[in-house]
């Protein structure tokens, strides 16, 4: 099974065209989308049942929107968290199983400043994610699950261009890092990095500004983090820079990973 995840940055158009070319090109199994700032009426489920993909998309129009796309069988969705407490005003989560994987589309707030309500909140959702997740995998005890999208956080200082550049900045603070480690001390393990251990330059984003993807400037915040049944099996694991580059890309690239 090929699990990839990309954060879109809006599926409009052109860059839908991007991602159905993608899909072509790549063929994976199940992907994970986040920022694709559709409403679910918008969604184009119909092209995505075309190239033989069900859908499942949790979205509110302008702003945040995440989907799972999966042509290995798709059930079961729940949008938003399932730990039993109130929605999230925002559209940032949806579940679904599929291939017997209980698969988690993640975007994850931004945090904007460190010490702010916004900072505040970014681990408030992620304590929450942590339950959500415990609630999906009891549901169903040993079940295989994948968590996968734009977490915003860099989980080592491995993961960015320069750790100087970023003193200071959301993304990298120690409080976020751990909440990140409360899922891998679930029992969730970092597929892609497993796979480079040590590797520098590995990064799925980069600032459109400054020209900082030809200077390779980025970060990895994009991760696939799978239970031990699947990381135990990735034989592949892959950030796709050719899906960052041309006319109007999304500042993320996609990532993916083959389980054997």
């Amino acid at each position: 099974m090929r699990i990839a995840t990309w954060n879109v940055n809006a599926l409009t158009n052109d860059r839908m065209e991007r991602v159905t070319g993608w899909l072509d090109i790549a063929q994976p199994d199940v992907v994970c989308l986040q920022e694709t700032k559709s409403s679910d009426a918008a969604f184009p489920a119909m092209e995505l049942l075309a190239k033989g993909y069900d859908t499942v998309h949790h979205g509110e129009g302008r702003w945040n929107g995440v989907a799972i796309l999966s042509r290995v069988g798709l059930e079961d969705p729940v949008s938003g968290f399932a730990d039993g407490g109130p929605a999230d005003d925002e559209a940032r989560l949806v579940t679904a199983t599929c291939g017997g994987v209980r698969v988690s589309s993640v975007y994850v707030p931004n945090g904007r400043v460190v010490g702010s309500e916004h900072w505040e909140h970014k681990l408030r959702w992620l304590a929450r994610l942590r339950v959500h997740v415990e609630a999906e995998a009891g549901a169903a005890p040993g079940r295989p699950v994948a968590l996968c999208g734009d977490f915003n956080v860099a989980l080592h200082d491995i993961d960015l261009w320069s750790p100087a550049a970023f003193v200071g900045d959301t993304h990298v603070t120690p409080e976020e890092r751990a909440a990140v480690g409360e899922l891998e001390a679930w029992g969730l393990r970092d597929a892609f990095r497993e796979q480079y251990p040590g590797v520098e330059g590995l990064f799925s984003w980069w600032d459109y500004r400054a020209g900082n993807f030809p200077k390779h400037r980025g970060m990895r915040i994009d991760l696939v983090l799978l239970t031990s049944d699947l990381a135990d099996r990735v034989t592949w694991a892959l950030v796709d820079r050719n899906g960052r580059k041309g006319s109007k890309p999304s500042d993320h690239a996609p990532l993916f990973v083959d389980v054997g």
